[in-house]
């Protein structure tokens, strides 16, 4: 009796089972890479590999080369920023306050992983890999500045799309100059609130930056 056409053959089950196996192991690499490279941020290919309790050769089937396992590590570090935004309520409240929950979160998981960060800026700069990796992260930012946009919060002089790549550049500039230890976290994090909620052009975003910043006014950009 032949199988039915609705059954799967055996052939099919083993390069199904193949399959979920490549996706497990690719999984437990990139969580071991995660971890090592944050520890280590100049960990080898072959510390990952033991980390991830498999073999030199299999790292490489999935990662032609330490550059691309790197990368896919970063892929993975902004799957996790964009979840933690998804989760900081875009849709609530004032959109310029919606707006600093997301990079708070954003920043409170980049901060989680210093050395997988230092070691993501030796890779080669390619604007469009850049741009694919945080399409998510740049669907909610541009969520909320349409809606603060719609609702009068924000500036309509410029175009959405403009306004979110410059909050991504800005936000990345911050935790650049805090890495780099030219300003504190905390002052770095003042200073993007300051330049977002002024380039978004808002009077309401005054109150949410004086919110932002214990309501005492703090968030004013000062030299030095």
């Amino acid at each position: 009796m032949s199988p039915s056409p609705s059954s799967p053959s055996p052939s099919q089950d083993r390069s199904r089972n193949r399959r979920a196996d490549a996706r497990r192991s690719r999984a437990s690499i990139l969580d071991a890479a995660i971890r090592l490279l944050n520890e280590r941020p100049d960990a080898s290919v072959e510390a990952v590999a033991t980390a991830a309790g498999v073999t030199r050769q299999t790292v490489y089937a999935h990662f032609p080369s330490r550059e691309r396992l790197l990368a896919a590590t970063l892929d993975r570090l902004t799957e996790r920023t964009a979840a933690a935004m998804a989760a900081a309520e875009p849709d609530s409240g004032p959109a310029a306050e919606a707006l600093l929950r997301l990079l708070d979160a954003a920043e409170r998981c980049t901060a989680e992983h210093p050395g997988l960060v230092r070691a993501a800026a030796a890779l080669p700069t390619d604007a469009r890999e850049d741009a694919e990796r945080h399409v998510a992260v740049a669907e909610l930012l541009e969520r909320v500045v349409r809606r603060g946009r719609h609702d009068g919060e924000f500036d309509d002089g410029l175009p959405a799309d403009w306004l979110v790549s410059a909050v991504i550049a800005l936000a990345h500039t911050a935790s650049e100059q805090a890495e780099a230890g030219r300003l504190s976290p905390d002052r770095a994090r003042e200073v993007l609130r300051t330049s977002l909620l002024r380039l978004l052009g808002t009077g309401s975003g005054r109150a949410a930056e004086g919110a932002g910043n214990g309501g005492t006014g703090g968030g004013e950009a000062r030299d030095g």
